[in-house]
């Protein structure tokens, strides 16, 4: 078995890890959306950054003389998952918000007829149940299974946000609903916390 210990940053020689910077100046991270993985979302990136005007997305990697790519312009990141839950990316909230420490938005998108629509909670906790014979359902809050009510979705992935210790009190946080069909990105709320 091939050993990849080599690509690691805490093996590398000139690694100091007590004193990390973060990756800010290799990549200009400035916000974070979460939306659904169905393909027929997949611009909901690029609606998001042209939405803010100063955002820099897909963006182009950027190479050193050796050839060696060490960093990119992008400054969007993506996240995305089953129905673009909040609940499903606060790991990646936290991981980000260490790795770059001046990230400025995190955005929650939920699109048109989405899959996440299509069932109630209890559902899929039944599926679970007769299919597999598995008990999902003290896994998650049921407003975290499905979408019952897309500006409550909305609502309650925003809030979620906000109060998870992953976010840091200084994000700006925002909450929009993407229509698939028309390309058109309406934005539902926004929380936006008071300047110290």
């Amino acid at each position: 078995m091939t050993n990849y210990s080599e690509h690691e940053f805490r093996k590398q020689p000139w690694f100091d890890q007590k004193n990390f910077p973060g990756f800010d100046q290799a990549i200009p991270m400035k916000s974070m959306v979460i939306y659904c993985f169905d393909p027929r979302a997949a611009n909901i990136p690029n609606a998001v950054a042209a939405y803010f005007g100063d955002e820099v997305y897909p963006g182009e990697n950027i190479f050193n003389e050796a050839g060696n790519n060490v960093g990119s312009t992008q400054t969007l990141f993506t996240l995305s998952n089953a129905g673009g839950r909040a609940i499903g990316a606060l790991q990646s909230v936290a991981t980000m918000n260490y790795l770059f420490n001046d990230l400025e938005r995190l955005i929650v998108v939920h699109h048109s007829f989405c899959g996440a629509t299509s069932f109630e909670p209890d559902q899929l906790i039944e599926k679970f149940h007769d299919h597999y014979h598995a008990d999902i359902s003290k896994m998650w809050d049921h407003d975290d299974l499905a979408i019952m009510d897309y500006e409550q979705s909305i609502r309650h992935d925003v809030e979620l946000l906000r109060s998870s210790p992953a976010t840091p009190k200084k994000m700006k946080i925002y909450g929009f609903f993407y229509d698939i069909s028309s390309g058109k990105l309406t934005e539902v709320l926004r929380d936006i916390p008071a300047e110290d």
